[in-house]
């Protein structure tokens, strides 16, 4: 069956997320949308995740737990767990390893942690788009060791896209599947070998994307849409 989704979005806890990406407007957007599953990736952290949970259970959106990790180099890294839990425990492990550095939400924007009634509880103070102490190649090692999938993200997009972070796609790492822009030109290399993911990155609830981007799974299931995005099938 197709499953259309949106598997790149950001909620309110990102800095750089408008104040409206709470969790009951990005599955109720989603909703709207007709999407069947979404994937909300905060900028290394998953506390936002329980909220949107619950959100997403009350309108029968499926919700895929990810993260969008910074690496070291300060390229993008998504990464995406079978459940809430498992996702906010590796939240947990990453969370180590970002600096000590505080927050300026008059600068970079105000990092909010929600409630499943679009309530504020409060305001993370760490800065969590600073880049973490892992490699891009630990971090995928780090996600597969903790249960997780690993798909870098816009890797032909922005300073942040790891083609443009590094210069290449390195090959010492596993990848599920690749996120790949539509806008920029188009990779040079070839990418028959991986599952292309097209996503939103949505900062703002009128950029979530509409019905337009599915895969191909064999059921509406967090576990079948993992092994869509692996191309297993």
């Amino acid at each position: 069956m197709k499953i259309y989704c949106d598997l790149h979005i950001h909620s309110c806890l990102s800095p750089c997320g408008d104040a409206l990406m709470t969790p009951n407007n990005i599955v109720g957007m989603a909703y709207i949308k007709q999407l069947d599953a979404i994937a909300v990736c905060d900028h290394n952290t998953a506390e936002n995740l329980p909220a949107i949970q619950e959100a997403a259970d009350m309108m029968g959106v499926l919700l895929l737990p990810g993260m969008e990790l910074t690496t070291r180099e300060e390229a993008h890294m998504l990464c995406y767990f079978p459940d809430v839990e498992s996702c906010r425990a590796f939240g947990k492990y990453i969370y180590e390893h970002l600096p000590d550095i505080k927050n300026r939400p008059e600068y970079f924007g105000q990092q909010q942690v929600m409630n499943g009634q679009d309530e504020e509880i409060a305001q993370e103070e760490k800065l969590l788009i600073s880049a973490l102490d892992l490699s891009f190649e630990e971090c995928e090692k780090q996600i597969h060791l903790h249960g997780g999938i690993c798909v870098p993200a816009h890797i032909n997009r922005g300073n942040n896209g790891v083609l443009n972070a590094l210069g290449f796609l390195p090959s010492g790492a596993k990848y599920d599947a690749l996120e790949v822009s539509t806008k920029p030109q188009q990779p040079d290399m070839d990418l028959s070998a991986y599952r292309i993911l097209r996503s939103s990155d949505a900062h703002y609830l009128e950029n979530i994307l509409e019905r337009e981007f599915f895969l191909e799974a064999r059921e509406k299931s967090i576990g079948a849409l993992l092994d869509a995005i692996c191309g297993i099938k």
